[in-house]
């Protein structure tokens, strides 16, 4: 067998573009996978499209000798970015492909099912009215009505994520700010109680006095975690502000940490108690499986990060369903119509009471649509709210 073609789409989703792609094969089979990130996601785009190239020719049952060759190749342009986005979503094809071939769902190739229940948490709950705590309360509510019992906001005043357009330049928040974030925040608490978790999220938004000085404040509402209150540049720094936030608050990073070779510091200086790795960004279902093996050894749990299209929140209930130190998954509770359209199965009917539910169907379990994905083509030009 071998692989013949590499059809890539940028498709719009609610926040920004999804880039998903498909594998050919000389037999007629096929696997589908997702690429996404942003900003720039025409660069993640076109690096799926060189990167899919690279691999024709290629038998598609090799996965991680493709892995393995892709990475070390391509390490010349550097070994994260968009080069590994686009050998995230290739790994997650073949993946998918594999299962199809042999008849088995993605998380038998992972080893066999934990689970089959994925337990979920809702973001992107927030996208009605405005940044205060009634509003934010009304539709926490509504969360735990849909029969979630976990979310994640940004309470402070991040109203987009770009550098210097709504933040201040040295990242900090007035005393106004600081206090509408608490007051956002403590309404989310009270709206939903106490067996609840809450996840906050600072977006490493905030300088390294704001950040502690509000996980300490903050700490008193039993926050599940607290979301990157630094970037991914330096685990020293992460591990200074681990003993300066209270022990009571988890830190949860890795969204921006790319394979196992990225998160090696931020485990061995015990910085974090969750990690939530990206499947379209860190190297896609294998690598993060490889990266749950080595946060098991740490005594840490995995979430994956999933603000993403529909592949991206099935391959990582996958990689759930397959390890023993599972958390949660992130959810996008809003999301655009036609995300259960552009696929063969709708996850809407795979979601039950704040769990989604795996099919035994092979590989991913679903195919894409390419009708229904050109009928919504990728964002070019920047709006509001949306991320090109």
């Amino acid at each position: 067998m071998k692989i013949t073609d590499v059809k890539v789409w940028m498709v719009e989703g609610v926040k920004y573009n999804w880039t998903l792609l498909k594998i050919y094969t000389d037999t007629g089979h096929t696997g589908v996978g997702e690429a996404t990130n942003w900003p720039g996601s025409p660069i993640v785009y076109h690096a799926a499209k060189h990167i899919g190239e690279r691999i024709i020719g290629l038998d598609p049952m090799k996965t991680d000798f493709i892995w393995t060759k892709l990475y070390r190749d391509l390490n010349w342009v550097g070994p994260n970015g968009a080069s590994l986005c686009a050998i995230s979503g290739i790994d997650m094809a073949l993946l998918d492909l594999k299962g199809k071939v042999l008849g088995a769902p993605c998380y038998e190739l992972l080893g066999g099912a934990f689970r089959k229940d994925i337990l979920l948490y809702a973001n992107y709950w927030f996208t009605g009215g405005g940044h205060n705590a009634e509003d934010y309360a009304k539709q926490a509510i509504k969360v735990k009505e849909a029969g979630f019992t976990g979310l994640k906001f940004d309470p402070f005043a991040h109203t987009n994520y770009l550098y210097g357009e709504d933040l201040s330049s040295n990242l900090t928040l007035t005393a106004e700010q600081q206090d509408l974030a608490f007051e956002v925040s403590k309404a989310v608490r009270d709206a939903v109680g106490p067996n609840f978790d809450i996840m906050i999220e600072t977006h490493a938004m905030l300088n390294y006095r704001v950040a502690v000085k509000m996980a300490q404040r903050l700490a008193e509402l039993d926050i599940t975690w607290y979301e990157e209150p630094a970037g991914p540049e330096s685990a020293d720094t992460l591990r200074a502000m681990r003993e300066r936030i209270p022990s009571n608050v988890s830190i949860c990073v890795g969204e921006r940490h790319y394979t196992r070779h990225g998160i090696r510091p931020v485990l061995e200086k015990n910085i974090c108690d969750i990690m939530m790795p990206d499947i379209t960004r860190c190297g896609g279902p294998s690598e993060m499986k490889r990266m749950a093996t080595m946060m098991e050894a740490y005594n840490v749990l995995l979430a994956p990060h999933n603000p993403n299209g529909p592949l991206s929140t099935l391959a990582s209930a996958h990689v759930c369903a397959s390890v023993p130190n599972f958390f949660r998954q992130e959810f996008m509770f809003n999301d655009v119509p036609w995300r259960d359209t552009v696929i063969t199965h709708p996850i809407k009917d795979m979601i039950k009471n704040g769990h989604l539910h795996l099919s035994d169907r092979p590989g991913l379990g679903v195919d894409l649509v390419e009708e229904e994905m050109e009928k919504h083509p990728g964002i070019v030009v920047p709006r509001p709210g949306f991320y090109v």
